[in-house]
């Protein structure tokens, strides 16, 4: 019985493992032969070394020379891309977290509507949103009239603004984390809340001490869906500045890709990254294991 129910559950997860090794794991490995591969001289254009004994790491020099090498020009970037992250994930935070605990304790029969407002963002395509975005921000846009009827003279938000590119980072990624984060406050069992202002907390008392503590995992969560793409995107930052001097590590590594002799340190770059994000999933795992062991 028991080898049956084993045959069973091996064959219910050999579909996903076979979807994941074709969609994941062979592209990855493609990459990795790219990233480790040589370039042919001649046409300026990698060719894959799929034999592990024939890597090169003249790709992976060159990445590092950029990034840490007296004359880098990768470094910044990837500096600028933390700091513009760190921020957009922190006004995330502020922002969302309120929004999500509203709809969770007090939109009584209405949650359902709030709901629905929260997750509309995503039937609209992220270009589609970014492109409002831009017809807003334009010289003559909306924003910049509002400006203007309080007498501030225009503001040029289009042309390598730091924090135009922060905001649209947070406009396009917040509906993840306040999802996340009502489900994880929807979830706390009112009763707590009822103990904490029984044993004389007041409400702020309540929310610092019972509402929070309980909430640290769902931030943890829903910071962790949104840091991720928000490491690599390079799409907000092309359609709302376009500007070297806000480029992130995405767009480096897409200019790369896009030019020939320059896909090896690319694919390095890529895999790079991948290794970044490694860590904040690998202490996702844990914090959720510690607090499951809890």
């Amino acid at each position: 019985m028991r080898r049956r129910k084993n045959i069973f559950w091996i064959a219910l997860a050999a579909p996903g493992i076979l979807w994941l090794a074709i969609l994941f794991i062979v592209p990855f490995y493609a990459v990795l032969a790219i990233a480790l591969g040589k370039l042919d001289q001649l046409i300026e254009a990698p060719v894959a070394v799929w034999n592990p004994l024939g890597w090169s790491s003249s790709s992976v020099i060159d990445v590092w020379r950029d990034i840490f090498g007296s004359a880098s020009f990768a470094g910044p970037i990837l500096l600028r891309t933390i700091v513009y992250t760190a921020i957009a994930s922190l006004l995330c935070l502020l922002i969302g977290y309120p929004a999500a605990y509203f709809v969770a304790r007090f939109a009584g029969r209405r949650k359902g509507l709030f709901l629905v407002l929260l997750i509309a963002p995503f039937w609209i395509s992220y270009m589609m949103r970014m492109l409002a975005w831009i017809d807003l921000l334009s010289t003559g846009g909306y924003v910049n009239k509002a400006l203007g009827w309080v007498g501030i003279s225009p503001v040029n938000w289009l042309g390598g603004n730091a924090v135009t590119v922060v905001l649209g980072l947070v406009y396009g990624y917040i509906p993840y984390l306040i999802i996340v984060l009502y489900a994880g406050l929807d979830r706390i069992d009112p009763a707590l809340l009822e103990a904490g202002r029984d044993l004389g907390l007041g409400r702020a008392r309540t929310f610092a001490h019972v509402t929070l503590p309980l909430s640290r995992q769902p931030i943890l969560t829903g910071l962790l869906i949104t840091v991720l793409p928000m490491l690599g995107d390079y799409y907000t930052n092309q359609m709302l500045s376009g500007a070297a001097s806000t480029s992130m590590i995405g767009n480096l590594i897409q200019g790369q890709l896009g030019t020939p002799g320059l896909e090896g340190q690319g694919a390095v770059l890529s895999l790079m990254l991948l290794l970044v994000l490694l860590i904040p999933m690998i202490y996702y795992v844990i914090a959720t294991n510690r607090e499951a062991t809890r």
